[in-house]
């Protein structure tokens, strides 16, 4: 589907000649058009928290040489199609037009709509790695193109226009490429191993410009091959070329265990990252889900604590948005799943609150998305949502597990695949009642810190 049509679609609730102000303004010199960029969405956005955000922005971006340089690279290295259909996409569908939309839903019918859904197309992938959080989903799943198809054109009547991927390995779906053209007016973020990023796979993705992939490595050539299997890191510095090439929008994931934390948050592995043509990178810390649970790989709460630094460290010194999941708790006021900003939907069908938390009572196969979003886990979810008051313990996993089995008990959510409830009880429930009391003692005395003085790292 061309361009054109994408930009039909926004022209038709932000007017032609903003909309070309807008794109102009991706044109040129950064320098000068950058703020004349901010100052259009400013002035298109009705949403007050939007609006004081992009004033921030502006702000840090004429005086913060690291914004600087990272918001200046993203104009100038991302592939000028891609740039235009993103920012109409994420920016005007999503932001603007979709935030009314999700707002009006809201008021009139009493149903919080959330920012993305996370959906697994497939669970079928071609690596088996060690502790992979969906390795124990059934292999053979997959969503078919009809209802993959129908929960998106149920979202964007909800106002939803990004959507995140993950799996199994996305593509190794057969329709996910006709799928992104067919919704065209929608962005995608696709979590993936990178193997299958070949030079015809990158070229249709810069073809499309709405499918922003996110490779997943643990680190150097040594630790992600010790999990990932020999030869995979040399495949994804490949795929990162092919990408970087063809001006493809596209960023990293690193699992963060005991092992790998001081290889990950390191500068040389974020400087390679850069250098790699990534824009921003997901950190997710080891949880024992999924394929044999070990939870001697989570971090220490010592570690965590330090990570918590570094990275606030790392954002103001390297061009490169780096999103803490658990970390990050303050940002999204708390935990963000259960319906809030996102839930998970498995290849299965299964609607879980969390890619984490493998629990559900609906299936989408039998419901629509608006009738699951005010299904009785959700809402057990978002009643209980900031799970503490101490934005750093954020996860009903890792953090207050009791809420966890408070929603299940409530709710008679069933596990979604055999040994997804071991994180209830038991050895792992324990160990994680264990860490989680220990984790309160360090944070809350970083919270109490962070909150009094308003701290910047």
């Amino acid at each position: 589907m061309p361009l054109r049509l994408n930009l039909e679609f926004a022209k038709r609730f932000v007017g032609e000649k903003l909309l070309e102000q807008v794109l102009n303004y991706l044109e040129g010199d950064p320098k000068a058009n950058i703020p004349r960029f901010l100052q259009v969405l400013e002035l298109l956005t009705r949403d007050p928290n939007y609006k004081e955000q992009i004033r921030k922005l502006k702000e840090v971006y004429e005086n913060d040489a690291v914004v600087h340089e990272y918001l200046n690279k993203m104009f100038s290295e991302i592939d000028r199609g891609m740039r235009h259909k993103m920012v109409c996409n994420v920016v005007v569908n999503s932001l603007l037009v979709g935030a009314a939309r999700r707002q009006q839903v809201k008021e009139k019918e009493g149903i919080h709509i959330p920012f993305t859904i996370l959906i697994d197309p497939t669970s079928a992938c071609n690596l088996k790695c060690t502790g992979c959080w969906a390795g124990e989903y059934a292999k053979h799943d997959q969503l078919e193109p009809e209802l993959f198809d129908r929960i998106i054109r149920e979202a964007k009547e909800l106002g939803i226009y990004t959507f995140v991927l993950s799996g199994g390995e996305p593509l190794l779906y057969p329709h996910l490429f006709e799928l992104a053209e067919k919704h065209n007016d929608v962005a995608f973020m696709m979590y993936t191993n990178g193997t299958r990023i070949t030079d015809e796979v990158a070229e249709r993705l810069q073809e499309l410009g709405n499918i922003s992939p996110a490779i997943s490595l643990e680190g150097f050539e040594e630790l992600t091959d010790a999990r990932r299997g020999k030869g995979v890191f040399g495949k994804i510095c490949a795929a990162m070329d092919r990408l970087q090439e063809r001006g493809v929008l596209f960023g990293a994931s690193v699992t963060v265990t005991k092992d790998n934390i001081e290889e990950v948050a390191s500068e040389a592995f974020i400087e390679f990252l850069i250098t790699k043509g990534v824009k921003y990178l997901w950190s997710f810390h080891y949880i024992p889900i999924g394929r044999d649970p070990d939870v001697s790989l989570m971090i220490t709460p010592e570690q965590r604590a330090w990570l918590y630094k570094r990275f606030r460290y790392l954002r103001t010194h390297k061009p490169i948005q780096i999103i803490d999941f658990w970390n990050d708790g303050e940002l999204t006021c708390g935990c963000i799943a259960g319906g809030k900003s996102y839930f998970h939907i498995n290849a299965r069908g299964d609607v879980e609150p969390c890619a984490f938390v493998h629990f559900a009572v609906d299936n989408i196969r039998e419901k629509s998305l608006k009738e699951v979003l005010s299904s009785p886990l959700f809402m057990a979810y978002q009643k209980r949502q900031p799970f503490s008051e101490n934005y750093l313990r954020p996860c009903p996993v890792i953090d207050v597990p009791e809420a966890l089995r408070d929603i299940v008990r409530e709710t008679g959510a069933r596990p979604t695949h055999p040994g997804a409830d071991t994180v209830l009880g038991g050895e792992i429930g324990s160990f994680l009642d264990q860490r989680s009391s220990e984790w309160k003692r360090v944070s809350d005395k970083v919270w109490v810190h962070r909150t009094s003085t308003k701290a910047p790292n």
